[in-house]
């Protein structure tokens, strides 16, 4: 409290008039505010612009003759402490306080009352006034930032004791100056919550209250917080308390292993000791979610169901508020999922030696404000901490191992300013295309000798982990699967041989029947056709180990116009080590929703073929057929690989267009232990059930829930 640092800072002003004349902001700004709705006429919310608070900033705007007809500028910030030498004496870098913050936003406290004429994205000139917007920090910065005692809540005066309890108010400037006019300092802070000796950045600046600005922080609140911290602790509380701790151990490594069994999915990182990491990292909490999904499955048969329908009805919770597009349909299914949470986390007050107390805890208790932050701010995705989690190593660790660790500070500052230069250098050159194809391309267009290599035009690789999933280029357009560029030559060319080269032995038929079923689109499936009235195939069969899945996906890191790519793989020797066989959605009735028009297929073949001029692109798939309803504790599908009277798996040959993107199975694993030798490659082949997993990625839980 008594030392003096240094704060380096630019000029928030030309800051903003740099970033708002970007013409990389051509296509995807919002010079307005406005109301979107959905196909039914509900009220829905994506980005800022389109949430109540900046309606009611540019209602206030307008009002104002000073102000009338002014664009409105939201100026969104952010800040999170980070440290970047652990082993050499945590050497912390925390980006500032109250004081610091108003410093920094000083130069555009007088374009927040009068317009100032600014160059937009499009070349135009407008009249614009700025506000401070939502703020995004985690838990202990928005403590100093509200001025709250820690374990208060910094959006309501809910007491620490009880947060969950009914009838807490929002906290506001006005209302804490009145307090603290009325109550001594200690009153102030055991009763109410209030630090009498900090005052708010904000109150500085018009129409911005730090209580309100304060966002929804998905990654820290409900991941890090809720999920990992929690949940996950009381479940292993439970465990050591219900079966001692030589049997919970057991079973917590149990659990660890089931973890490590799940089989390959796009995007899903290998955990070969589970869950139990003593740090996560920012990068790690995206790894984290995906653990947090199969951890569901996990737990189901070691501990009660209520417990599993708790982690459940989390799930739901989190990925309805991680959608891009939320609708006041959604909010009201964010409101049941958070009210079935809170109803079923009572199983752990007493089994897992929780009591009331440990269940009011800040991080949980901020999913009660989701609806309004939503309401106020649009999508959290948006807002959430993980965007300045992500700036820690380029900004502040890169730079700190780069420099003499002396006075080290304003060589960071220097090498990330040479840093910055240096990407806005590569964009100016890959505007003038000089980034595109190689040096050696390049060079042979120089000479005259060719044109550039396009970076793209590289053979491509099946076996490219990196490749797997990812936003994809192009704009928004019906979802599309096609097999990978590449044939495998290892295979036979004829439907007989290939049928023994993989021990299929009814392949030939099936090939047989799918080209009747194609050529004969008005038959009657269930009409008993003889064998001979099916066609021949003479054509070459063409094998290949991938195909590339194209769907509109924008709650998911996708690419323009929403699309994102995954691929799926059909490979007896994937990476050279063991066999992939991937399941995938295959749809049956276009018009139901969601498992009810669908079911399951696991690829055993992916291969193209011709007949006559037409070209076919199939799969070999053997069925999973789901049953009537969710299972009524993880609130997942079960599906159950289908076998004919005489045991032999039941096989169809599909276009590859029924196929409508990768499915994700968690095997239903009972209440037994693993073998200890199971290896994740196998988990597809030995369990007798399976759940359709909808919370692997945004898209899946949007398609299935």
């Amino acid at each position: 409290m008594t030392e003096d640092y240094e704060l380096c800072t630019r000029d928030s002003r030309q800051v903003l008039l740099h970033q708002i004349a970007s013409s990389h902001f051509k296509d995807s700004i919002n010079l307005t505010p406005y109301r979107q709705f959905d196909g039914d006429g509900q009220r829905s919310w994506s980005n800022l612009m389109s949430a109540d608070w900046s309606w009611k900033q540019a209602d206030t705007i307008a009002v104002d003759p000073t102000t009338h007809g002014a664009m409105f500028v939201p100026i969104v910030a952010g800040s999170d402490k980070t440290t970047v030498s652990v082993a050499t004496g945590h050497q912390e870098y925390h980006p500032m306080y109250h004081a610091s913050l108003a410093c920094v936003f000083n130069p555009l406290k007088p374009g927040m009352t009068t317009p100032e004429v600014v160059k937009c994205p499009d070349g135009h000139l407008r009249r614009a006034v700025y506000g401070l917007g939502p703020y995004i920090a985690d838990y202990p910065e928005q403590v100093w930032l509200a001025a709250i005692v820690q374990g208060w809540c910094p959006k309501c005066d809910a007491h620490p004791k009880n947060l969950d309890a009914g009838g807490a108010r929002q906290r506001n400037h006005e209302k804490t100056d009145f307090l603290i006019g009325a109550w001594d300092p200690g009153t102030l802070w055991d009763d109410f919550g209030i630090r009498a000796d900090i005052v708010p950045f904000t109150h500085g600046f018009p129409r911005a209250d730090i209580h309100e600005l304060l966002s929804a922080d998905l990654l820290h609140q409900v991941i890090k917080g809720t999920f990992k911290d929690h949940i996950v602790m009381w479940v292993n509380e439970y465990l050591m308390e219900e079966h001692g701790e030589a049997a919970a151990l057991a079973i917590i490594a149990d659990i660890d292993h089931r973890i490590s069994a799940v089989p390959a999915f796009p995007g899903l990182r290998r955990f070969p000791d589970g869950r139990d990491f003593m740090q996560w990292t920012g990068d790690d909490s995206k790894a984290l979610m995906k653990v947090c999904i199969v951890y569901l499955g996990a737990i189901a048969g070691h501990v009660p169901s209520e417990m599993v329908k708790c982690l459940s009805a989390f799930l739901d919770f989190c990925y309805i508020a991680r959608r891009n597009f939320i609708t006041a349909a959604n909010l009201n299914e964010l409101e049941d999922a958070l009210a079935r949470f809170h109803l079923h986390r009572e199983i752990f007050v007493g089994t897992a030696g929780v009591t009331g107390d440990r269940i009011s805890l800040p991080r949980q208790h901020s999913l009660m404000h989701y609806i309004r932050c939503i309401r106020l701010f649009g999508s959290p995705n948006g807002l959430c901490s993980s965007i300045t989690e992500s700036k820690h190593i380029k900004a502040v660790k890169e730079p700190w191992r780069r420099s003499s660790r002396f006075k080290a500070l304003a060589q960071m500052l220097l090498t990330n300013s040479w840093m910055d230069k240096l990407a806005a250098a590569r964009q100016e050159f890959r505007k003038l295309g000089m980034m595109d194809g190689t040096t050696a391309g390049y060079t042979a267009m120089i000479l005259g000798g060719g044109q550039p290599q396009p970076r793209d035009s590289a053979p491509e690789s099946d076996d490219d982990e990196d490749d797997d999933n990812g936003p994809a280029l192009g704009p928004k357009s019906l979802s599309s699967i096609e097999l990978a560029r590449i044939p495998q030559r290892q295979y036979p060319r004829s439907a007989e041989a290939l049928a023994e080269y993989l021990d299929q032995p009814r392949f030939p038929n099936l090939l047989r029947r799918f080209l009747y079923n194609q050529t004969h689109p008005d038959a009657d499936i269930a009409a008993d056709v003889h064998i001979d009235d099916y066609p021949s195939i003479h054509s070459r069969i063409y094998v290949y180990h991938s195909a590339v899945a194209r769907f509109y996906a924008p709650s998911d890191l996708c690419g323009t116009g929403g699309m994102y790519r995954e691929r799926i793989r059909s490979n007896p020797n994937w990476r050279g080590k063991f066999p992939r066989y991937d399941t995938v959605f295959v749809e049956t009735d276009s018009e139901l929703n969601g498992m009810a028009g669908l079911t399951i297929g696991r690829l055993l073949l992916l291969f193209s073929f011709k007949d006559g001029d037409r070209a076919y692109s199939c799969a070999l798939i053997h069925w999973l057929v789901p049953g009537n309803k969710p299972d009524p504790d993880t609130g997942m599908w079960v599906v159950q690989p289908e076998y004919e009277g005489n045991g032999r798996r039941t096989l169809a040959i599909i276009n590859l267009d029924c196929i409508a993107r990768a499915a994700h199975l968690l095997p239903v694993y009972g209440s037994s232990f693993l073998p200890e030798d199971l290896h994740f490659s196998d988990a597809l082949d030995v369990f007798r059930a399976y759940f359709v997993n909808p919370y692997i990625d945004h898209h899946s839980h949007e398609f299935l829930k």
